[in-house]
């Protein structure tokens, strides 16, 4: 028998029944590109029933405007490359602790946050590369080298105010001491080809048309040229270099991440997780890797032909929080180092 509810209580159950489809998503803040993440938030929404709803811009743009928009800020979760950047997020206050077993169970703890902050969701390593003519193989081990004579004019690299290169130098001053940091970095300068300009892909195309002999960057990147089908003089630039992993004898290759944090005012957090669980699944893995040729942050998960072409290697195991812990002194020692 169907019973008739009082007017108040139809009220109530309407308000309820809004509330609970509002609640059916996630606002994601990525500094991402697009086709790098949508693909994944589609299949999400697909799976889960889950809305989300993505907004892309430059990683720090992104943190400056959820520090604008403080409490009323719609993002539920960030998305955005290297730890320093994650740790910036921390220390603006703007996160909250990521309460998962699933995450903490299967991301190493030197790929996450010392406080569940943020999450490692996909890993690259930046490493050397060598004209295939110009550099024999022996000639070099380690990033150390870099600042060796012998490499004078004949190294290429971004500059200083690249994150990437500030979370170098920060990985060398938590194995090396600031003092020690500091010689190295004056001595990698005075080896530079020339000033310092455009992005990693461009460091490699440099070194390829014999500006320089060495070139530093993410191996994503190199990966990408290699498999450009739209610009043949990527690929052949590409092939003309060398990938060596450095310090396999000791520390392993420097690696870094994109992550994943909760906004401290996410109004989705339980969503929020959801998601962040979702893109540690082992299918999500993969994709990324098979999209980006970055390699996973949890075990069993299979990589590109053209990753496992490069060979398995040592990685850094710092925990990644000291990357952005020491930025401001990596930054300090960029500088009294002239690296422009």
């Amino acid at each position: 028998m169907f019973k008739i509810l009082p007017t108040l209580t139809l009220v109530l159950l309407a308000s309820s029944m809004s509330i609970n489809a509002f609640s059916a998503e996630v606002n994601v803040y990525s500094a991402r590109k697009e086709k790098l993440i949508k693909p994944l938030l589609d299949k999400f929404s697909a799976e889960t029933g889950i809305e989300t709803n993505l907004i892309t811009a430059k990683a720090d743009k992104l943190l400056t405007r959820m520090i604008n928009e403080g409490r009323n800020t719609p993002a539920d979760i960030l998305i955005t490359t290297d730890a320093g950047r994650l740790f910036r997020a921390k220390d603006a206050d703007l996160l909250q602790p990521i309460n998962s077993k699933l995450v903490t169970d299967s991301v190493p703890s030197h790929l996450r946050d010392i406080d569940d902050m943020w999450v490692s969701i996909s890993q690259r390593a930046r490493v050397i590369f060598y004209a295939r003519d110009r550099v024999m193989h022996d000639q070099l081990s380690s990033y150390e080298d870099l600042a060796d004579p012998k490499w004078k004019k004949r190294i290429c690299i971004r500059g200083s105010g690249n994150i990437y290169n500030q979370s170098l130098v920060a990985s060398m001053i938590s194995v090396k001491g600031e003092e020690a940091t500091t010689t190295w970095a004056k001595g990698l300068v005075s080896n530079l080809a020339r000033k310092p300009s455009g992005g990693d892909r461009d460091q490699i195309m440099a070194a390829a048309a014999g500006q320089c002999d060495l070139a530093i960057a993410n191996t994503y990147y190199y990966a990408q040229m290699l498999e450009n089908k739209k610009d043949p003089s990527q690929k052949q630039a590409a092939e003309k270099m060398v990938l060596l992993w450095p310090n396999q004898s000791d520390r392993g290759a420097h690696v870094n991440v994109s992550g994943a944090a909760i906004s401290k005012y996410s109004k989705n957090s339980e969503n929020a997780i959801k998601l962040i669980e979702f893109l540690l699944s082992k299918d999500s893995q993969q994709w990324y890797g098979d999209v980006n040729y970055e390699y996973p942050v949890i075990e069993g998960v299979a990589i590109s032909p053209l990753l496992i072409s490069w060979g398995d290697f040592k990685s850094d195991t710092l925990n990644l929080s000291q990357l952005g812990e020491l930025n401001a002194s990596a930054v300090r020692i960029m500088d009294r180092a002239g690296w422009k």
